[in-house]
């Protein structure tokens, strides 16, 4: 995606206030766009889908607890979707209570999992006895305490950022809550398949392969397309099909650009031996770290390997 392409009506994890939404207005033309919140990631990605939305941000790792299930199984699924640009974001979580309620009186949270992950030791120190309570977003767990009438309240306390307990009025019980100081979570601007965004240099491309059949070998047999060409996987998760046990797929992350030789022959000998991978696109690095090709797997050594071969067959 170019820094300057509209972004139209761009769908997210909402409600308002979530990580994702500050993920999303941290893209060049945000200020521009109609950003409409959506109850779950597989909601925010149908609209794309629909044709709904032109866009949609949606969180798909985290530094701390790993890929977001709900975001790898939904693009791995259905119909193509493609990974358009990353975007990081730092998370830092406060407890907010409902009036009244003082941080000894809580009994039961609500959060996202992700969320709940990252604040687990907190929990055991300061609250062992508190009931955890599934939101589909921090937001929406704050917003659901702060919206709920009085002697209704469904949780004494919500996990989320600060600026939800702001936007929310609701009290701040404890701030800094998370268990690793300086956890990051990774998102992606996901669109309808099209132009690839142009090689910068330091770009990541995110892809599917899937296991036709579990036999002994099949990852090695994955893994040595990327190492026989140099390519570094910063990535890899397997992933239930949903179709039965034992059957997976693996959701991978590798430094590099389709554009690139290597690259694309990694690609084409996946899927000459597994048929049904999934490209799910190439785009620039959030860190814009350069990444280093070595001298053999660079394109000119490419080009000059199939240079030789035609000169061999032309004899």
């Amino acid at each position: 995606m170019s820094p300057d392409a509209a972004l139209g009506r761009c769908t997210f994890l909402g409600p308002s206030g979530t990580f994702t939404e500050a993920a999303l207005r941290a893209v060049p033309g945000a200020d521009a766009a109609e950003l409409v919140p959506a109850s779950s990631v597989p909601m925010a990605l149908a609209a794309v889908r629909d044709g709904e939305a032109d866009h949609a941000m949606v969180p798909i790792e985290n530094s701390v607890e790993g890929g977001v299930s709900a975001t790898l199984d939904d693009i791995a699924s259905g119909e193509d979707l493609q990974i358009l640009r990353e975007e990081l974001v730092r998370i830092s979580f406060v407890l907010a209570g409902r009036p009244g309620v003082a941080l000894a009186d809580v009994r039961r949270v609500s959060t996202h999992t992700h969320a709940w992950a990252q604040v687990r030791g907190w929990m055991r120190e300061h609250l062992p006895e508190a009931e955890y309570t599934p939101s589909g977003s921090t937001a929406a767990a704050a917003h659901a305490l702060a919206e709920a009438a009085r002697g209704a309240e469904p949780f004494d306390a919500a996990v989320c950022a600060p600026l939800v307990a702001e936007q929310t009025g609701l009290p701040v019980l404890a701030r800094g809550i998370e268990d690793v100081s300086g956890a990051v979570t990774r998102f992606v601007l996901v669109g309808r398949p099209g132009p690839l965004p142009a090689m910068t240099g330091s770009d990541k491309t995110t892809l599917t392969v899937p296991l036709p059949d579990d036999h002994p070998g099949a990852l090695r047999e994955i893994l040595d397309q990327f190492a026989t060409r140099g390519i570094n996987l910063s990535r890899i998760e397997s992933r239930p099909t949903g179709s039965g046990l034992g059957k997976y797929f693996f959701s991978i992350d590798l430094e590099g650009h389709l554009a690139e030789e290597r690259v694309g022959a990694a690609m084409a000998a996946l899927h000459r031996i597994f048929p049904g991978v999934r490209f799910l696109g190439s785009y620039p690095r959030a860190e814009h770290r350069a990444v280093t090709v070595s001298r053999r797997t660079s394109d000119e050594a490419y080009r000059a390997g199939r240079e030789w071969v035609r000169a061999l067959r032309a004899r």
